[in-house]
């Protein structure tokens, strides 16, 4: 009977619009939660007979029409710390399922979830969490080649608070020493060369001119027993190169080597000495023999220093990290120096409306949106990361509103049919009294 059809028929219709009112109330609610991904109501018709002759109402249900692949506003943040995808994408982040006996350590689940929501902070055991408690993944990066490991995603942990010191091994000096030096004017320089132990010494280079276009040097530090490291004779013009430029070495003494005449080729010291903690060996690079790169004889009446560096590096303290458009997250030290710890991917998925919603912030993968692809920002179709910043809910308050309008009016008009019909059904029962 057609009447007890209407009857299903509306309470399907108010079934079905209660549903999408919800995911309206969902939507509306989280118009501000970073990184949340709006569900639209999709309506389905089922029937029961339709032919030519006949049809006989059916009913309606909802199916959730899914938004993951819209992108919601990117806004700067006051967080130096927060990541944004433009374009394609997730994180990948873990949730914490316990803790390390005899730690603050966490420890995770097996799960591997999906966000846009990149609102990070630094915890206190040096993981990146976000506002909803999910763990940034990463691929590790090796401390020594800068190589990221991308076979393997893990949460990312920065555990190094100190700098290791670096040893000397390079000191490069650039200079011009006068033809016709000032009779009592200094022509020497000094650089601070870095032990094992990260402790600063200071060396001490003093030219004294041995005749025209021949200068000794004498290198120095009261930090080494004796004082004097050595000696090394340089001539300039000769070999047949350009005059003013380095043409050989001459006689040599101490903890000083040279090295050999080379067209073009480095003009190098090798210098060997102890500065208490075991013997340390650098290089005194004076540019190359016959080129104008290093040290010079030009006229002058006084010696001229252009530049003199070292590679050597003293202990850092960590300060905190900062992150790149690349993905790298870069930890930095007080003493200026800064190392990448490891690399953030972007995640994609050939469907990823077809993602499992966990929360309105967080998926997992299915069989319908595909596997996991983790591949660098910026390549392969995976979108861009944009540092500083945070991407908020792809709701649009507007079109919500829109569409309770439309929800209320729809259930209202079921309702009103779900009367109708009992009333006509009531009616058929009284003609029966």
């Amino acid at each position: 009977m057609s009447l007890f059809g209407a009857l299903n028929t509306s309470v399907s219709g108010l079934s079905a619009q209660a549903s999408a009112f919800g995911n309206i109330s969902d939507n509306v609610a989280n118009s501000q939660t970073v990184g949340f991904k709006a569900v639209d109501t999709s309506f389905v018709d089922y029937l029961t007979t339709s032919t030519a002759q006949q049809n006989q109402p059916g009913a309606v249900i909802t199916l959730p029409n899914y938004t993951n692949n819209v992108q919601g506003t990117i806004t700067q943040s006051n967080d130096p710390l927060a990541l944004a995808i433009s374009g394609q994408g997730f994180f990948a982040t873990s949730e914490q399922n316990g803790t390390v006996p005899g730690s603050t350590n966490p420890t995770f689940g097996p799960q591997t979830y999906y966000t846009r929501t990149g609102d990070f902070q630094m915890d206190k055991n040096g993981y990146l969490v976000n506002s909803a408690g999910g763990y940034l993944q990463g691929w590790s990066v090796d401390p020594t080649t800068g190589v990221a490991n991308q076979s393997t995603l893990a949460p990312i942990q920065v555990t190094q608070t100190q700098f290791n010191p670096v040893a000397t091994s390079q000191v490069s000096l650039s200079a011009n020493l006068p033809t016709t030096p000032t009779a009592g004017a200094p022509v020497s320089s000094q650089v601070n060369v870095y032990d094992s132990l990260g402790n600063s010494h200071t060396v001490t280079l003093n030219w004294t001119q041995l005749g025209t276009n021949d200068w000794s040097l004498n290198l120095s530090s009261p930090d080494t027993l004796p004082t004097t490291i050595g000696t090394a004779e340089l001539q300039f013009g000769t070999n047949g190169v350009a005059a003013g430029t380095v043409g050989s070495f001459g006689t040599v003494s101490g903890g000083v080597t040279a090295s050999a005449f080379s067209a073009n080729g480095p003009a190098n010291l090798t210098v060997s000495t102890n500065f208490g903690s075991g013997t340390q060996t650098f290089t005194l690079n004076m540019g190359n023999f016959g080129q104008a790169n290093g040290v010079t004889q030009f006229s002058a009446s006084s010696y001229s220093l252009r530049n003199i560096t070292q590679n050597g590096v003293p202990p850092g303290s960590f300060t905190g990290i900062t992150t790149t458009s690349s993905g790298d997250i870069v930890a930095n030290y007080n003493n200026g120096q800064s190392q990448t710890v490891a690399q953030v991917p972007v995640i994609t998925f050939a469907a990823p409306d077809a993602l499992q919603r966990q929360n309105g912030q967080a998926f997992t993968a299915t069989t319908n949106s595909g596997n996991a692809i983790a591949q660098s920002a910026d390549t392969n179709g995976a979108g861009g990361l944009v540092t500083g910043s945070t991407e908020g809910s792809n709701v649009d308050i507007a079109t919500e509103f829109s569409k309770l309008i439309v929800a209320q009016q729809a259930y209202g008009a079921n309702a009103k049919m779900l009367t109708t019909a009992q009333q006509l059904l009531q009616t058929t029962i009284d003609m029966k009294q």
